[in-house]
């Protein structure tokens, strides 16, 4: 019975956890999105928010992240902290590459695409010489972090 009630009290406080996460993401969009980046672009390293479409529901979702701009491009690291499983954001991406991104007040329409071999060893040098906390990501998954880079479309 205690192992149950152990497991049923570690759920709960990560149920929790997951809930302020989400009530967190959900105002950094309100206040980004409401003051045109003014609050919420900036938190100690460059944010944007992602607009993909869900690969399950068809709706638009919305992601505050970290971007690292690279030429005329954006690139995102999938690390999620270095957990086992991709961030959901990718997991859209790679159903619908097509998403936009907002900075500041401009919204963005971006391609995105998976940086491989010699490219992302370079990004991936490039960022975590700046950022190293993204090297302690993945120590703690067995899965390669993707590097995402997402390329404006031309008007």
């Amino acid at each position: 019975m205690a192992l149950r009630d152990q497991a049923t009290r570690q759920s709960s406080k990560s149920g929790m956890g997951i809930t302020l996460q989400r009530f967190f993401m959900h105002v950094h969009i309100f206040f980004y999105q409401r003051t045109g980046g003014v609050i919420g672009s900036n938190l100690g390293r460059p944010m944007l928010l992602l607009i993909t479409i869900g690969r399950k529901s068809g709706q638009e979702r919305i992601t505050p992240i970290f971007y690292f701009p690279y030429e005329d491009r954006f690139v995102l690291i999938a690390s999620n902290g270095g957990a086992s499983q991709h961030p959901q954001w990718w997991f859209n991406l790679q159903v619908h590459s097509e998403a936009k991104v907002q900075i500041g007040r401009h919204i963005i329409a971006v391609t995105a695409r998976q940086a491989a071999g010699e490219e992302r060893q370079h990004l991936w040098a490039l960022i975590t010489s700046k950022y190293p906390e993204f090297t302690t990501y993945q120590k703690r998954t067995t899965r390669e972090i993707p590097v995402v880079i997402l390329t404006p479309h031309q008007s």
